[in-house]
């Protein structure tokens, strides 16, 4: 059991949930039968364990080197083998479970995988470090779509939210580690811009995605918007000006992450508000 609790807090949990939830939420806003719902929330679930479990194992030396006890592997409380062979399984499931949903589903899934292990390869210590995520982030809701019996990649602003999102989830998620990373040799864009740089852009990002959505979803027509929908694009602006607003006034901790989690189930919800707009 100590083993499992281990491997569990590799996957990092947090984000893992997230994106699993979100998928969730994008597949009944387009109206998936019981059965496709299903096998797209544990392939997305299953693929985001490998992606977390590949992340921590890579990066179990440089971890050690700048002490960080609260990343399991690096700790020694699960064999850097084991973790490779739970991921390298994780994402084969990924790939089967994806499979009855159709060829487009598999394939945009596999590209979304093959993105993010590429982040956790190498791609995380240049300045292209952004790119796994706009591309991963920004297929993912045709993952939703491609899995209907009519499959079909979401809307172009379907894309364009989600791009920003992963933007905004990867300028975010590293402001803690800086100065870690800068000790091992990694530095990605964020190090580079630097911190406050980083999070006033997420925050830009976040707005960025709820306005693709508001505006996609109606046509332009904002009058057509439905209350709901005013309100959770309403509610990710103020979680994007606390976002900047922290970011300014004290120095990066993960709270920014944390608020921008929120910001990405809330864009959820506003997208599930769209009534599955992005599916046309």
């Amino acid at each position: 059991m100590a083993a499992v609790r281990a491997l569990w807090g590799s996957t990092h949990p947090g984000p893992t949930l997230v994106v699993t939830a979100l998928a969730l939420a994008l597949g009944i806003a387009v109206g998936l039968e019981p059965w496709r719902l299903a096998l797209l929330t544990l392939s997305v679930f299953a693929g985001q364990v490998s992606i977390g479990l590949s992340n921590d194992a890579i990066d179990a030396p440089r971890d050690r080197i700048v002490g960080r006890t609260d990343k399991p592997i690096a700790r020694g409380d699960v064999t850097e083998r084991l973790a490779w062979v739970c991921a390298l399984g994780a994402v084969v499931a990924a790939l089967v479970l994806a499979a009855p949903l159709g060829f487009g589903m598999l394939a945009a899934h596999a590209v979304f995988l093959a993105s993010a292990w590429a982040y956790n390869a190498g791609l995380k210590a240049t300045v292209f470090s952004i790119v796994p995520f706009l591309v991963s982030f920004g297929i993912f809701p045709s993952l939703a779509t491609l899995a209907l019996p009519d499959p079909r990649v979401a809307a172009g602003w379907g894309w364009i939210a989600g791009a920003a999102l992963g933007a905004a989830v990867h300028l975010t998620n590293v402001l803690p580690d800086l100065e870690d990373d800068k000790r091992t040799g990694v530095r990605g864009l964020p190090h580079r811009i630097g911190a406050r740089a980083s999070a006033v852009v997420a925050a830009v990002g976040i707005i960025v995605g709820a306005v693709a959505v508001l505006v996609g979803a109606s046509g332009g027509v904002l009058a057509e918007v439905p209350p709901v929908a005013w309100g959770f694009f309403v509610a990710v602006l103020g979680v994007a000006i606390a976002t900047a607003v922290l970011a300014l006034v004290r120095p990066p901790t993960r709270a920014l992450f944390r608020l921008v989690m929120v910001a990405a189930l809330l864009l959820a919800a506003q997208l599930v508000a769209t009534g599955g707009a992005f599916a046309a």
